[in-house]
């Protein structure tokens, strides 16, 4: 769907160029959603608007369904526009106008719809977003997640291929955000709807996303399948972020119970409810303590990581090691 190809990004400040994105190569299957993150300051936005040229790259390709849009004239450009729409941090509703109103205004903008397709279409929209009820009622008069859930309506008035979300729940509580997420996730499945999303929140990438890419001072520093890269983060900006979500002290769990080799297990999927523990206790006979662990989940995928102490020496650890391994628990020597 989306092919982000050596695109560079700068400005000019004072006489001199400032970088702000730096040869991001991305690539954005269609129908999924692709989550970017980093801390502010780290270039998501700029990079979330050069997908509809809202920024315009200093160089390189930004490919959309197979179309270099930088070479596109402004009338291609406009009508290539209408097929990505654009969800905002602060809503950016009308407020004069009514919640239908609102949604109707791009399909006004885009014309050929006759007022009584807009008004149905309207309607569709605000039923999908649960705000049927609502649709007299000025922006004023909504909540925060009531205003973000029109803004995605809008959004789609268009019956749009991709959807850009520019951190659309930074500004709600926590309830509120994972209902705007919630709602997301069904609009990507039932429209098939490709969805790119940034945010600076681990949290939002893990329930929603299928495909995450990390973004600091402007360049793409890991990227991949949200379980691997939350699991098994590389690079020191993610394991970061991982750690600030998880508040993991895995790796600081102060002293061992009895001085054996100490390990951290990892296993996703069924394997996250059978009893591999006591499978390899059985096997090896070895002495193991849990010293941390939780079962929770990614997306629709369920994980769990334990902190265990193996007792024995160097041969029984090893064994212990290679069982785990063969029953595809990713293990990690913590020491």
């Amino acid at each position: 769907m989306i092919h982000i190809e050596h695109l560079q990004k700068s400005y000019q400040v004072g006489g001199r160029a400032i970088s702000a994105l730096r040869d991001i190569n991305l690539h954005i299957p269609k129908g999924k959603i692709f989550g970017i993150i980093g801390r502010s300051g780290a270039g998501k936005s700029t990079l979330l608007r050069t997908f509809n040229l809202l920024e315009r790259p200093s160089s390189g390709t930004v490919r959309i369904d197979g179309v270099d849009i930088t070479t596109l004239a402004k009338g291609e450009l406009d009508r290539t526009r209408q097929r990505i729409g654009m969800v905002f941090q602060n809503f950016s509703l009308l407020s004069a106008k009514t919640v239908a109103a609102n949604v109707e205004f791009p399909l006004k903008l885009a014309g050929g719809h006759c007022s009584e397709a807009r008004r149905r279409r309207v309607d569709e929209l605000l039923e999908l977003v649960g705000l049927s009820e609502h649709k007299d009622k000025y922006p004023a008069q909504l909540s925060g997640g009531q205003k973000q859930r029109v803004g995605i309506a809008r959004a789609i008035a268009n019956a749009p291929q991709l959807l850009l979300c520019d951190e659309a729940t930074s500004a709600l509580d926590p309830e509120t955000t994972q209902s705007i997420l919630s709602l997301l996730a069904e609009i990507n499945v039932r429209l098939g709807l490709t969805i790119v999303l940034i945010t600076h929140e681990m949290q939002v990438i893990r329930s929603i996303c299928d495909l995450v890419a990390v973004i600091d001072a402007g360049e793409i520093v890991e990227s991949g399948e949200v379980a691997d890269v939350f699991l098994h983060p590389k690079h020191p900006v993610t394991r970061s972020l991982v750690a600030e979500y998880t508040h993991d002290d895995f790796d600081a769990a102060g002293g061992t119970a009895g001085g054996g080799r100490r390990l951290r297990l990892t296993y996703v999927g069924d394997a996250a409810y059978q009893p591999i523990l006591t499978h390899v206790v059985e096997q090896t006979r070895a002495r193991i303590t849990i010293l941390q662990g939780a079962v929770s989940r990614i997306k629709d995928k369920p994980y769990g990581q334990l902190l265990v102490e193996v007792g024995g020496n160097d041969e029984e650890a090893a064994a212990v090691l290679g069982l785990f391994r063969s029953l595809n628990v990713h293990c990690e020597v913590l020491n």
